[in-house]
């Protein structure tokens, strides 16, 4: 995962602006940095990464599934085949 900027500075001014005092919004402004260092979160492009490992998971898949479910038609055919030479 990527790390997101923050303006810090921007941040405890605004919150100064707003009536707090400069103390309490450094401490909110460090509380709230933390908390984003400490997030794991997920940007766009992480998505996309994600999207396309997951699409090429399910392509794999499909094929798979269509030699399995091709075998399993070639042994019924076989099986009828079988069949009806003995009947």
């Amino acid at each position: 995962m990527t790390t997101i900027a923050f303006d810090t500075y921007k941040f405890i001014r605004t919150l100064k602006e707003s009536g707090l005092p400069e103390k309490q919004a450094e401490a909110i402004a460090e509380a709230f940095r933390t908390a984003h260092v400490e997030a794991e979160l997920a940007t766009k492009s992480d998505l996309l990464a994600l999207e396309r490992a997951l699409k090429a998971e399910v392509r794999e898949l499909e094929y798979r599934l269509i030699i399995k479910l091709g075998a399993m038609i070639m042994a019924a055919v076989a099986a009828v085949a079988a069949l009806v030479k003995l009947l």
